[in-house]
C-alpha cells in the first residue's frame, strides 16, 4: 500500500505478470474525515486483496460510496460488481455488463462527485474500445491501461485501435496532469509525466518505421513481422505484441501504407 497525495492510496493486487506488472493497481480516493470514499479498479476478485481495500477504507473511517472501473478488462474490473453488491454501493464503469443493471454507465466528461472529492471521466479508446481514464480534481490522472508506470501499454487489437490510441495520447498531453496513477506500475510524478506520453507517441512512430523498413525488404507474414521486431523480448508478452503489432498494420492499411492479404502476408503497395 502507498499513500499518494494524502487522498488516493493505492493497493497492488496479488496478480504480478508480465503484462500486470507488479499487479493490478486499486486506488482508494476520498478526504480524510469525509467518511467516505471511491475504490478505483478494483481488480481479481481476490479475498486477500479485498482485505488490503477494506483495511485502507477502516483506516480512514471510510465506507465505500463507489467503484469505478476504467475498462472491461478482467484484472481490472473482475471484483466490481461483486465487490459492490456486498458494500451496497453502485458500479461507476463506460459498458453497461460492467457497470450492471444498477450501476452507472459513465460519458466523457461525466463528473463523479463521492468522498470529498470529483473524478471526470476522460474518454481514451485505444487500449480498447471502451477505456476511459479519470481526472481527480486535485490534479492527477488514473490512467488504467492507457499508461502504464514501466515499458508501455499493449493496443489490444481487433478491440483496440491505434489510430484511437494516439488520438486519446494527444488528449492526455492536452490535459497536462502533475501526475499518472497508473493501472500498473509506480506512478509518474516526479518527472514531467508528459515526457512518458511523448515518448509513448515516439516509440509507437518507432514501431510504424520498423515495420515499413522489414516490408520495404519484401512481404512478410504478421506472425513472422512479430519475430523480427520482437526478437529480444519476452516469450510470455509476444501474444500482446502480436496485438499491437496488427493494430499497428491495420493504421498503416487505412492510410494506404501496407497491403495484408487474406493470408495475412503484409507487403507495400
Amino acid at each position: 500500500m502507498a499513500d499518494l497525495d494524502g487522498v488516493t492510496t493505492r493497493v497492488v493486487a496479488p496478480n504480478p505478470g508480465p503484462m500486470t506488472l507488479d499487479g493490478t493497481n486499486t486506488y482508494v480516493v476520498g478526504e480524510p474525515g469525509s467518511g467516505d470514499a471511491v475504490v478505483v479498479d478494483p481488480g481479481p476478485d481476490d479475498p486477500a486483496h479485498r482485505r488490503q481495500v477494506e483495511a485502507v477504507l477502516g483506516s480512514r473511517d471510510a465506507a465505500p460510496a463507489l467503484v469505478v472501473v476504467t475498462h472491461r478488462h478482467r484484472d481490472h474490473a473482475a471484483a466490481a460488481r461483486h465487490w459492490a453488491a456486498d458494500w451496497r454501493c453502485p458500479v461507476a464503469a463506460p459498458t453497461a455488463d460492467v457497470a450492471g443493471p444498477d450501476g452507472v454507465v459513465v460519458r466523457d466528461g461525466q463528473r463523479l462527485q463521492r468522498g470529498g472529492v470529483m473524478l471526470e471521466a476522460v474518454a481514451t479508446p485505444g487500449h480498447c474500445s471502451d477505456h476511459t481514464a479519470y481526472r481527480l480534481d486535485h490534479g492527477p490522472l488514473l490512467t488504467g491501461d492507457h499508461v502504464v508506470g514501466r515499458g508501455t501499454s499493449v493496443v489490444a487489437y481487433p478491440d483496440g485501435d491505434l489510430e484511437s490510441y494516439l488520438v486519446s495520447l494527444r488528449r492526455v498531453a492536452h490535459l497536462g496532469p502533475d501526475a499518472i496513477y497508473p493501472g500498473h506500475g509506480p506512478e509518474l510524478s516526479e518527472h514531467d509525466p508528459m515526457e512518458v506520453v511523448r515518448y509513448y507517441l515516439d516509440h509507437r512512430a518507432f514501431r510504424e518505421q520498423q515495420i515499413l523498413a522489414l516490408l520495404s525488404e519484401g512481404p512478410q507474414h504478421t506472425t513472422r513481422l512479430v519475430r523480427l521486431i520482437y526478437a529480444d523480448a519476452d516469450p510470455r508478452v509476444l501474444p500482446a505484441a502480436a496485438a499491437s503489432t496488427r493494430a499497428a498494420l491495420e493504421k498503416l492499411t487505412r492510410e494506404g501504407r501496407v497491403v495484408v492479404d487474406s493470408g495475412a502476408i503484409a507487403r507495400l503497395p
